[in-house]
């Protein structure tokens, strides 16, 4: 987990499912999608309570995704992550960032476990702002 390898790939993803993302956008889960939006990143949202964010339709589950994405970012709080890395991998998603200040060890493991490559309690902008040299 975490390692600077696959924090690197990970960046690489073109296309992002954002699990929790907000239509406020004070709030983080809505700034941070935003930037990533802003430097080429498809981002697909996934949340139940909005209809669209980012000029894309939002969806319920990542189940209900159109497409599979390349990376599943989340924005939840740590209870809600052992249900995400189920649907994971039942879907057969196979990169995980979980944002900082989220953490949830056993479903980490439970995910590497399963061939999902994790990135946990690291902020995605703030990683790809540092490979950018910014």
């Amino acid at each position: 987990m975490n390692e600077p390898e696959v924090i690197q790939s990970m960046l690489e993803a073109r296309t992002i499912a954002v699990v929790g993302l907000s239509d406020n956008p004070d709030k983080p889960s809505h700034y941070v999608p935003a930037y990533m939006h802003q430097h080429g990143y498809r981002i697909l949202p996934v949340n139940p309570q909005v209809e669209s964010v980012l000029g894309e339709r939002a969806y319920a589950s990542l189940a209900d995704l159109p497409e599979k994405p390349d990376l599943v970012n989340v924005f939840r709080l740590p209870k809600f992550i052992p249900g995400i890395v189920d649907e994971m991998l039942k879907l057969g998603f196979k990169n995980l960032w979980v944002q900082q200040g989220i953490i949830h060890e056993e479903a980490a493991a439970a995910a590497e476990a399963g061939g999902i490559r994790v990135v946990m309690d690291r902020c995605i902008m703030v990683e790809h702002r540092i490979g950018d040299g910014i």
